[in-house]
């Protein structure tokens, strides 16, 4: 067991945070005096009359033994801890039905065998709703009515500022008659604020507040749910607070969160202090119309009668500390795939979600293709399209057939033995003790077992494993936990206070062959709304922040199998794009779970959150302790905006600053003006690299733009799709967007496409009187729409998804600025070459990520078509965000605010230029390239697919090289080259020496490898003569003595 007794690992350099990220329990004791309750409910001053009234009704309806009618309503009224608001809302009738029916319970009891009474009774209304149920303090019942998980899913987890509620629930004070079963009644009402549309940054409870709450709650809870309030406000993630209850043996646990933010956790948290042997008489859930939500729990020891073994849990101190503990943990995931088992007692709440963990890796990594797909892959023909397609085909049907997520659940889910050793041997390498021998941490951290097991090396759990298991399939599956446990190099598992789990992964264990780039780091986040990953290729690298939403659970099951591939595809184009940059590529890719397509804010600042957790060294006792890092060396990751996150860009800057990295301002690339940052999409700065390559084809083959046919996909709406429109000149014949299919063989309307594109509209919006008679418009969710032509379009959705693979159109160009990943392929690129093999469209610029396999892109070029790929073509918005990087690390906090952040509306002159020198810079990279590739392909007629790889390769490969070289020490050359490098405009505004001081030494040599590498390349070629890099080399330094 590590033990660190409160010291940090973490390198000297950084600096704690200011403040934490989120409050945790103080250990200091806090007593509540005079305040037991917590709420003094409103007097019914009718209630003498209307139990009078339920009496005469329930002597009315015969029901009920005469002798019984007062004894009954007496026992209703005031036994179960029903307060007078239920009484006020509720009707004589319902009250007098209530008291039949547990009345009718009590005696369907008598005819039980095991005396069990069950009564069940629930009322549901639009303002207000009852659920009473028997059960036995301290136990969860999976297969009973589950009342506390219908108030989750319909009345907590909706919740809103709009649309609020809370929830109030008590426990009868004396159990039923021969057992030891009591009434658990939950009662659930609409809000009604004092303000329903506050500031968002309000906290006065005054303002906030439920009007009956206010009406309720005693001063002392007041206070409490004051600071939680004003805490959740603050800070990110779960505030979580004790209290002793003066003159009680009981303990007040708070817990407040953002609404929306935490699913399913008032059921999960009556999971998780029965397993500590606890039980609560009271539970209350408040809403407040700032988006806060508090619950307040009165929690006490089980009595010994409630259980047959009261010596397997621990005191009520070490239960609540273990509990608190733990929440933040249930926080990141409420409702684990092996739930069940905890409920039960059969795995602690830490074993359940390692194994929910450890059950999604398995998904990722275990569908893979195995030695007789590697071995198939030497026996054919790569260059042969039908070889080349049976093994594309056969590759998809492996992994998504091999090892389904349901069978990997139900291996796992039939083996809770081993996920206990496997979790110990986890736990045994990452668990921190920073209380030293006060820890009362168990190695299991399941207190209902009565020994410690021993810590098994990986020998001997294979061993097990293989002694345990049916067949070797299960064998495969369990042995992923060993994989797993043996990649972790840091995880947040178990820090006090979190939102997601974060897990720093070696990559050493993806297979090669198909995985061919190594990367450098790896990042595994999982929350209880997304899974998503963040993957390197060097050490310095950037790359943008990407959330996919699924259609529906079919398109979600399709994500989810391919996402940690396209997530290294992605990254991997971007390593390929940034030949230019001092920074490698990197990419994250967020996947929202099925259910959850509405929680995209959530899941980026929990993703953002968890990962700062790696990054950051621990900022107080408590609420981050030291976490173990078998990494050892200090890491920074640079972000950016991508799919469905460019309006999250401001928050993760601001909060990374909030937690105190010193790196904040370069943290995230596409960030507002008002924060340095320079929006590509306002500047166009991608589209006016892929228009350079545009332009360059028109320029070697001398065409008037204004005759070029042209299809896009990725509407006038998207950032690459409206710059595209707004630079273009050619005659645009079809376009495809997220909303459908807009055509015009005459041309479309460029004037109305202007409008679109400066509006970011949706071709749903195109004024389609301004069509041809030639000209349509179907949108996905038409049906039956008849084109010109007479063809009959039966389903709009259908029609957009293969719509730019239809052999019958006709086009000159295409250029992708939007669609999903590989919506080419080699199995449908045949749609666009004729029966002759000639490709249909001479002229491919890709805009778009991976929207044309490499397979396909051959192909294609086979045919005659002219393809410039995406890592060539789209690379200018990563030539912006390493500029805006190198801005923010040049400049100190003063002087990044004064030239670098517009305030009211003010640009700075320096931004201005430094826009422009920008934009200047993406045309010239990408005037080199084009014109390299150009140059080659017309020397050796290679595929200018691959010659793009081989650039890229080239230059990446050179400049590692050049880092390590002693060129770096030859200091007139060094000074020479970063002259070079670096643009005009920061040199003469800082100065080369303060800017050497400021940014960190391995990010210069970065800048001195890349560009030396990349100007070398573009000039001599991927494949250039021994002797070239010394005449280049000799040239350089000639000019340094002149």
């Amino acid at each position: 067991m590590t033990s660190l007794n409160g010291t940090s690992n973490a390198d000297p350099a950084y600096s704690p945070s200011p403040r934490p990220t989120h409050i945790g329990w103080k250990y200091t004791q806090r007593v509540l005096n005079d305040d037991a309750p917590g709420y003094i409910a409103p007097k019914f001053a009718e209630k003498d009359k209307q139990m009078e009234l339920v009496m005469d009704m329930l002597e009315e309806k015969g029901f009920l033994p005469p002798e019984f009618v007062e004894s009954e309503t007496n026992w209703f009224y005031g036994s179960l801890g029903i307060d007078d608001m239920y009484f006020k809302y509720e009707s004589v009738e319902t009250i007098t039905n209530n008291i039949l029916s547990l009345y009718a319970g009590k005696v369907a009891a008598f005819s039980r065998d095991d005396g069990r009474l069950e009564i069940r009774l629930d009322r549901e209304a639009e303002d207000h709703a009852v659920y009473i149920d028997t059960s036995t303090p301290g136990i969860s019942y999976i297969n009973g009515p589950r009342y506390e998980q219908r108030i989750d899913e319909k009345y907590l987890d909706p919740s809103t500022p709009a649309k609020a509620y809370r929830v109030e629930t008590f426990r009868s004070s004396t159990s039923m008659p021969q057992n030891n079963q009591h009434l658990r009644c939950y009662f659930v009402y609409k809000c009604d604020f004092v303000n329903p549309n506050p500031a968002p940054d309000e906290k006065d409870l005054a303002v906030i507040s439920d009007k009956l709450f206010l009406e309720k709650v005693t001063p002392n809870t007041k206070e409490v749910y004051q600071n939680v309030v004003s805490a959740v406000i603050d800070r990110t993630g779960p505030v979580i607070e004790m209290y002793e209850v003066n003159g009680i043996p009981e303990k007040r646990l708070v817990i407040g969160f953002k609404q929306g933010s935490a699913m399913g956790l008032f059921s999960a948290l009556s999971d998780l202090y029965h397993y500590y042997g606890c039980t609560s008489a009271r539970k209350y859930v408040e809403q407040f119309s700032n988006g806060v939500t508090v619950m307040s729990i009165y929690l006490r020891p089980l009595p010994q009668t409630a259980t047959t073994n009261p010596n397997r849990f621990p005191p009520i101190e070490a239960s609540i500390h273990q509990i608190m503990k733990e929440i933040s943990l249930l926080y990141c995931i409420p409702q684990n795939m092996f739930q069940h088992h905890f409920i039960q007692g059969a795995l602690s709440l830490q074993e359940t979600i390692y194994a929910h963990c450890v059950c999604l890796f398995t998904g990722h990594f275990l569908n893979r293709l195995g030695a007789e797909y590697n071995a198939l892959t030497t026996l054919l023909d790569a260059t042969n399209t039908v070889h080349a397609e049976t093994l594309s085909k056969l590759k998809r049907r492996l992994r998504q057939e091999t090892f389904t997520s349901d069978y990997i659940y139900e291996v796992i889910n039939t083996h809770p033995n081993l996920v206990r050793s496997l979790y110990l041997s986890f736990a045994n390498s990452h668990y921190v003790q920073t209380r030293g021998e006060n820890d009362d941490f168990l190695p299991t951290l399941s207190y209902q077992r009565l020994q410690v097991d021993r810590v098994l090396n990986h020998d001997e759990l294979k061993d097990k494993i293989a002694r345990n298991v049916a067949n070797e399939n299960q064998e495969k599956v369990m042995l992923q936990f060993i994989h797993f446990n043996a990649n972790i190099l840091k995880t947040n598992f178990y820090t006090p206070t979190k939102v997601a789990l974060s897990f720093r992964l070696s990559p050493k264990f993806l297979p090669e062959a198909e995985y061919p780039q190594p990367l450098f780091g790896m990042f595994m986040v999982v929350g209880s709304e997304f899974r998503g990953f963040h993957l390197r290729f060097r050490d310095i690298a950037r790359g943008g922040i990407r959330i996919v939403k699924s259609r529906n659970k079919e398109a979600y099951s399709i994500n989810a199998r391919s996402v940690f591939d396209e997530n290294y595809n992605l990254a991997n184009t971007q390593q390929r794009k940034n030949k230019d940059i001092p920074e490698g590529g990197s990419k994250g890719v967020i996947l929202l779970d099925a259910e959850h397509q509405d929680k995209a804010t959530v899941a980026f600042q929990k993703y953002i959150d968890s990962i700062l957790d790696l990054l950051l060294p621990p900022t107080s006792p408590g609420i981050k302790d030291p976490i173990v890092d078998l990494h050892k060396h200090p890491e920074i990751l640079f972000m950016g905006p991508d799919e469905n996150t460019a309006n999250l860009v401001d928050w993760a800057t601001q909060h990374a600053k909030s937690r105190g990295a010193p790196w904040w301002k370069s943290f995230f690339t596409g960030k507002s003006p008002t924060l340095g940052g320079i929006p590509h999409d306002t500047y166009g700065m991608t589209s006016l690299s892929v228009r350079e390559f545009v332009l360059g084809i028109y320029r070697k083959l001398e065409i008037d733009p204004s005759k070029v046919r042209k299809i896009q996909t990725g509407g006038p709406d998207g950032d690459l799709g409206s710059n595209e429109i707004l630079l273009s000149n050619e005659k645009y014949t079809a376009i495809v967007d997220g909303s459908g299919v807009l055509v015009d063989p005459q041309g479309l309307d460029h004037e109305e496409l202007l409008r679109l594109a400066k509006e970011r509209s949706m071709i749903s919006h195109f004024d389609i009187t301004k069509l041809s008679k030639e000209g349509y418009r179907v949108l996905i969710d038409e049906t039956n729409v008849e084109l010109p032509s007479g063809e009959i379009v039966t389903n709009g959705t259908i029609f957009r998804n293969i719509f730019h693979i239809r052999p019958d159109a006709k086009y000159d160009i295409m250029v992708p600025c939007g669609g999903r990943p590989e919506a080419i392929d080699l199995g449908n690129c045949g749609n666009l070459i004729d029966d002759d093999g000639k490709a249909l469209i001479p002229y491919i610029v890709e805009g778009a990520n991976l929207f044309i396999t490499q397979d396909a892109k051959l192909r294609l070029e086979k045919a005659g078509s002219i393809v410039f790929k995406d890592a060539s073509a789209n690379k200018g918005g990563v030539t912006s965000s390493s500029m805006e990087v190198l801005a923010s690390l040049a400049f100190d906090d003063a002087g990044f605010e004064e030239n670098m952040c517009i305030r009211n509306g003010i640009v700075p002159e320096f931004y201005k230029e430094y826009v422009k020198t920008v934009q200047g810079t993406i045309k010239n990279n990408a005037m080199l390239e084009f014109e390299a590739i150009w140059r080659e392909n017309e020397a050796t007629g290679k595929s200018r697919s691959i010659l793009s790889d081989e650039l890229s390769l080239a230059i990446t490969k050179l400049d590692e090289e050049l880092q390590k070289t002693d060129l770096w020490d030859n200091v007139p050359l060094r000074t020479n080259v970063l002259k070079d490098a670096l643009p005009n405009l920061l040199l003469e505004k800082i100065g080369l020496d303060a800017i050497l001081e400021r940014i960190p030494n391995n990010y210069l040599r970065a800048i001195f490898g890349s560009y030396l590498a990349s100007r070398f390349i573009y000039e001599y070629g991927p494949n250039p003569s021994q002797f070239a890099f010394f005449d280049f080399m000799s040239k350089k330094l000639k000019a340094l003595e002149v």
